[in-house]
């Protein structure tokens, strides 16, 4: 470590911080014993497996597991910081292969928890062959410009993309498109997002980030306007700014910043007005990498779903390309649904939103 160290560049503002704190987090709430036993585990995992296999058309489970977690976090420095996170996780996932002559289709889902006891493995084993299980019968639709929404789980998946326009770090090198816009509109006035570490029923809580600053609840977009990016002590150093708790590193990483969990806050709309007329709502995006260039806000990514009319399915989508500007459309928003969802991660809670004049090709 000291070898690597002495070839690293100097970084004038990165420095050991004057921090006194003394952290720790609330085992009851984030570390609660583990009651289950191995074999409790196991046989969960394999009730799973048993019961999808079960299933019409089924023609494997490829993938299917229980899995738990004991992560523990300490940092200390010579200025007197000390701080202690532990917390607990237990978590089931499966994928089933379904088959109906030319046709195969494969979904997978899973649950998280701090309890095991909490798992349902009924509920995950219905929606992972019932989600198969429509897409067997999936197919093109005409190319065109529809009104999109992204489920629970692509609506994150998409703003974790594009989340570099959050960075300060990025901003320090000059590639955040967003560096010079704070205090600008850069989206929907009914739209406001906001990092919220603190939130202990989410899986990204955090009480303090890996420079050991105390984390705060952070707007981001408040009603459509940039007010803030997240930082570390080096960053907001070189901006003149004090650190926002947003530090990461790692044992072979320099200095960088990162979120902790996404918190869109509910608009006004109910389901059957997000829902009303004809949209296409995407389950699954692929390609959500090599298809993005987050300096643009460019995309073009293969995609899954349904398309749909007053809320209804009319039909499964497949082999589909949804393309567009991720920071145009944060201005092409038509609602914002009230009811806010975790994704199965339980890493970002958003509502349903309904973005208008998406393009979509068959």
């Amino acid at each position: 470590a000291l070898q690597n160290a002495s070839y690293a560049a100097v970084e004038p503002n990165e420095k050991i911080l004057p921090n006194t704190a003394q952290l720790k987090t609330d085992d009851a709430l984030l570390c609660p014993d583990d009651t289950a036993s191995i074999d409790a585990k196991i046989d969960l995992a394999l009730e799973i497996e048993a019961r999808l296999a079960s299933k019409p058309k089924v023609k494997n489970v490829p993938y299917n597991g229980v899995q738990d977690g004991l992560g523990e976090r300490q940092l200390f420095s010579t200025a007197g910081l000390s701080a202690l996170s532990r917390s607990r996780s237990t978590a089931c996932f499966a994928y089933a292969l379904l088959e109906e002559g030319e046709n195969n289709a494969m979904e997978g889902l899973g649950q998280v928890s701090r309890e095991f006891s909490e798992l349902q493995a009924s509920r995950l084993v219905d929606s992972v062959y019932q989600n198969a299980l429509d897409m067997l019968a999936g197919k093109e639709i005409a190319s065109g410009r529809y009104d999109v929404m992204f489920d629970a789980e692509m609506l994150p998946s998409l703003f974790q993309v594009f989340a570099m326009m959050f960075s300060g770090k990025s901003a320090k090198d000059g590639v955040n498109p967003m560096r010079d816009k704070i205090g600008s509109m850069i989206a929907d006035p009914r739209l406001t997002l906001r990092d919220n570490p603190l939130a202990t029923t989410g899986f990204g809580y955090a009480l303090f980030d890996d420079e050991g600053t105390p984390t705060q609840n952070l707007n981001l977009i408040e009603e459509g306007q940039l007010t803030s990016l997240v930082h570390n002590s080096m960053t907001g150093s070189h901006f003149g700014l004090q650190s926002t708790g947003h530090g990461t590193r790692g044992p072979r990483s320099t200095l960088g910043v990162g979120l902790h969990q996404l918190e869109l806050v509910g608009g006004d709309a109910e389901q059957t007005e997000l829902t009303a007329g004809r949209t296409v709502l995407i389950t699954d995006l692929t390609g959500m990498h090599s298809g993005a260039n987050p300096i643009s806000g460019e995309f073009s990514f293969g995609a899954s779903g349904f398309l749909c009319e007053d809320g209804e399915r009319l039909q499964a989508v497949r082999g589909i390309t949804v393309a567009g500007n991720f920071y145009d459309m944060l201005s092409r928003i038509d609602l914002i649904g009230a009811e806010q969802h975790w994704n199965w991660e339980r890493s970002a809670l958003m509502p349903s939103i309904r973005f208008s004049d998406v393009s979509i090709s068959g």
